[in-house]
């Protein structure tokens, strides 16, 4: 049902927590399903050179959150501003169709970081 990819995130998620000097933090919901995903990150010289996260909710929402995690560190906001849902779904190697909100939740979170990013300059 789910990737091996997908299943290592989910079981060894990467940059998981709390940064407490984040230049920005976000949260994304999903009026949905309920799932929750928090992003933190500390911007440098125009790059994310820290992110970590905090999800609730379903197995492939925390896998979305730590893949993210590892595809946004060291770019800019300009070279993330046209990540997709279908990016995220295929650095997992796949997600089951009903679980594609996973990745839509990891692209709103994405999407809110980059405006808080914008509005902190």
């Amino acid at each position: 049902m789910y990737s091996s990819t997908l299943l290592d995130h989910f079981h060894h998620p990467r940059n998981v927590g709390e940064i407490a000097e984040a230049s920005v933090v976000v949260e994304a919901s999903n009026p949905v399903c309920g799932d929750l995903m928090k992003l933190w990150a500390i911007v440098h010289d125009g790059r994310l050179q820290v992110v970590k996260f905090k999800a609730a909710g379903c197995v492939p929402s925390v896998a979305c959150g730590s893949w993210l995690t590892e595809a946004i560190l060291n770019k800019t906001p300009e070279e993330l501003s046209a990540l997709t849902a279908d990016e995220v779904i295929s650095g997992l190697a796949g997600l089951p169709p009903a679980s594609r909100h996973a990745a839509m939740l990891a692209v709103d979170a994405l999407k809110l970081l980059l405006d808080a990013i914008r509005n902190s300059a």
